[in-house]
């Protein structure tokens, strides 16, 4: 007899962000890169102080822009849903922009954005890379759960 297992049961366990994204991984590497940047050429469009609600920090934006990009995630309504993803949550400092924010983001700062992934790419070990460039994701969901 066998014990019967459960897999879409839910369990509420503690998580630690800073702890999830591991020294290594191309992930680590993102995070360490966009925070060593000089992203004030973000400054005027992000910065909208005297009206409206407050915008959400582009190193923010572009963390997990990007690491969805790198999972092969490159429409905004995808890359929103991946607030479950734990990584995700890290990066994103567990906030949920909305698609239409990435949207924008995207549409406005493509050339920027591009320039910064391809930065990125230069710097990224070969072997953290090649299993989650654009386009190499396993399933026609554009899931973040690949590898």
């Amino acid at each position: 007899m066998t014990t019967t297992t459960h897999t879409n049961r839910r369990k509420l366990i503690p998580i630690s962000y800073d702890l999830q994204i591991l020294p290594g991984t191309f992930e680590y590497t993102l995070s360490e890169v966009i925070d060593s940047l000089d992203l004030s050429l973000f400054d005027n469009r992000y910065h909208n102080d005297a009206t409206g609600a407050s915008a959400y920090d582009p190193t923010i934006l572009l963390k997990i822009v990007l690491f969805a990009y790198s999972k092969g995630v490159i429409y905004s309504r995808r890359i929103a849903l991946c607030h479950d993803n734990v990584i995700f949550m890290a990066l994103s400092a567990d906030t949920r922009p909305h698609f239409t924010t990435i949207a924008d983001f995207i549409s406005s700062m493509q050339d920027e954005i591009t320039g910064i992934f391809r930065h990125v790419l230069q710097i990224c070990p070969w072997n953290s890379v090649r299993m989650k460039m654009v386009g190499e994701a396993k399933d026609s969901g554009n899931s973040l759960y690949t590898g």
